[in-house]
């Protein structure tokens, strides 16, 4: 950009983005416990506080249901006894079942690694450890008079303790049983498939009493707040890590954790889900889409612990005859925001809009767009640092126009600034004076002054958005590109990418004019605030600064040429 004020314009917008996200991180409300003994709508189901010991809930409040129908999902009850866990094994899901309720209890993502020097250690996505509490529970609960139903407390049966998706296999499938002093049996099944984090869940009721039996399928999602993400360079300290929700009717909606007393989620519709976010990876139940069901949320209160914060989905009532069956099928999502997966289970009417979990906020528009050309790009050369150099690129073809418009209009402004600094001197003070000559000259010369700010305007959202896009998609995540630059996401280990950037910056001032009516002590700090906001790019992923770095070499190769034919031009017509 060879126009100062365009890079100030830039670099202060940035620095108020960086601000306003370190400023949300550090004195945004803390999550707040809610009331203890508080007492829980009767028209929803209570959370369970089985898990713990004197543990309170607290629910928020949602759409009045009539309570006869609605029954409650058990409050606190004493702990069950330890009991056996089932692991499951996919090519891309390591799972542990607890039989106790048939929960998901723990999750580890094997194409993941933790860290990127220790390739051998999968990201953890579900714990069941006190500090990093985080499952994925269902269950059924019984209308009054119906009988006893499975929740997430009962035990069930397993019929081997380890599932290991066969070689050649394309599915797997997992039942876990339980069966009433009543008759009612009840058989959850869990299936995977290979190369999938979509999970299918059925609950089958089959009726062996004599009782008709009446009641509610429930899913949910529990877990602690994390620590917050520390350092300003680390990437998770801007993500945003709570729970979200999408209905037809409202679309895409964050619960960050703070809210859930004040902004309790609370409503009955058709088609939507409930999610757990967290930086590059989630978690989401998925109801049948034709199934109208309740949603909410709640904060669990733990005596002698963090509070867990829960999210649930809470089926239409359900009347099984005795000699009869029902069965209830959901999805649950144990992965990481990978959108073309997202998008094909879109595509095959599971779940709407579930790519926006991919939280670019309100630059989504234009950073999905430009994820979706990364994919295409990266298809084709296998290597995401090359892919953002094309997408650089791409951007420079669309923008060449403007581009060079900006361009001659900078040499322009160049070539005025004797005549410019000559008006000042003849008009001294007289400011209104000044500003009539100054216009007069530019129509005379036929530049607009402003005409060079366009494409940097538009390039603003572009760099933004794709700031959001090397910090949310997961498939830059620890992506190498050559040499010493490793992992696209995280900042250059030898600041050699950034010491680039700086240079292309200078070089970018030597073709850029003063400004009208500056005095020598201003034209000096407008000459070196760009090369001194380039400090920025030391801490940003490298992935970002190649984009940038490429995009103002391209620039200034571009200016450059415009320049020297500009220069060849008039020299010719003055012989």
């Amino acid at each position: 950009m060879p126009s100062f004020r365009s890079l100030l314009l830039f670099a202060l917008a940035f620095v108020a983005l960086l601000l306003w996200q370190a400023w949300e991180q550090d004195y945004a409300p803390k999550p707040v416990p809610a009331p203890a003994q508080a007492t829980a709508n009767p028209a929803m189901p209570p959370v369970s506080s089985a898990e713990v010991p004197a543990a309170t809930a607290v629910a928020a409040a949602a759409a009045p249901v009539a309570a006869t129908t609605v029954p409650r999902v058990p409050e606190a009850m004493p702990p069950g006894a330890p009991a056996p866990t089932i692991s499951i094994t996919t090519d891309v899901l390591r799972l542990t079942i607890d039989t106790r309720g048939g929960s998901v209890v723990r999750a580890d993502l094997l194409d993941y690694p933790a860290d990127a020097d220790k390739k051998h250690e999968s990201v953890r996505l579900f714990d069941d450890a006190a500090p990093t509490y985080y499952v994925a529970q269902s269950g059924l609960v019984s209308a009054a008079g119906s009988g006893v139903a499975p929740d997430h407390q009962a035990l069930f049966h397993a019929a081997q303790p380890a599932y290991v998706l066969a070689p050649g296999a394309d599915e797997l499938e997992v039942p876990l049983s339980w069966t009433g002093a009543d008759g009612l049996k009840v058989t959850k099944t869990y299936t995977f498939t290979r190369g999938s984090y979509l999970i299918g869940t059925r609950q089958e009721i089959a009726n062996g009493g004599s009782v008709t039996w009446i009641g509610n399928a429930y899913r949910q999602l529990q877990r602690v707040a994390p620590p917050a993400a520390t350092g300003f360079n680390n990437p998770e300290r801007y993500a945003y890590v709570g729970a979200a929700w999408y209905s037809p009717e409202h679309k895409f909606n964050k619960l960050a954790f703070d809210k859930f007393a004040k902004e309790p989620l609370a409503g009955d519709f058709a088609g939507g889900w409930v999610a757990m976010l967290q930086h590059y990876f989630f978690s989401a139940w998925i109801p049948d889409k034709s199934e109208t069901d309740t949603y909410s949320s709640a904060v669990v209160e733990m005596a002698g612990a963090a509070p867990r914060y829960l999210v649930r989905s809470l089926s239409p009532s359900i009347t099984v005859a005795p000699g009869q069956a029902h069965r209830v099928d959901a999805h649950l999502y144990i992965g990481p925001t990978l959108l073309g997966q997202l998008e094909a289970i879109g595509d095959a009417g599971i779940a709407k809009n579930l790519a926006l979990t991919a939280d670019y906020g309100m630059l989504t528009p234009i950073a999905q767009p430009m994820h979706w050309i990364l994919l295409k790009l990266h298809a084709l050369v296998r290597n995401w640092g090359l892919a953002i150099i094309l997408l650089v690129l791409l951007i420079k073809l669309v923008m060449f126009k403007a581009s060079e418009a900006q361009y001659r209009s900078g040499a322009k402004m160049k070539k005025l600034a004797p005549r410019l600094q000559a008006l000042k001197e003849r008009y001294g003070d007289d400011k209104q004076k000044l500003s009539a000559a100054t216009m007069e000259l530019y129509q005379k010369e036929k530049i607009n002054p402003l005409g060079g700010c366009l494409p940097t305007l538009i390039q603003i959202p572009v760099f933004f958005a794709l700031y959001y896009v090397l910090l949310e998609s997961v498939e830059l995540r620890q992506a190498p590109f050559f040499g010493w630059i490793q992992n696209l996401s995280a900042p250059d280990p030898y600041y050699i990418l950034p010491l680039l950037n700086m240079a292309v910056m200078a070089g970018t001032s030597l073709f850029t004019p003063p400004s009208p009516g500056m005095d020598p002590t201003q034209q000096k700090m407008m000459r070196f605030m760009p090369i001194a906001f380039s400090v920025l790019f030391f801490v940003f992923p490298s992935g970002l600064v190649l984009y940038y770095a490429v995009n103002g070499g391209l620039g200034l190769l571009q200016q450059w040429i415009i320049t020297r034919r500009m220069e060849a031009a008039e020299a010719k017509a003055a012989r």
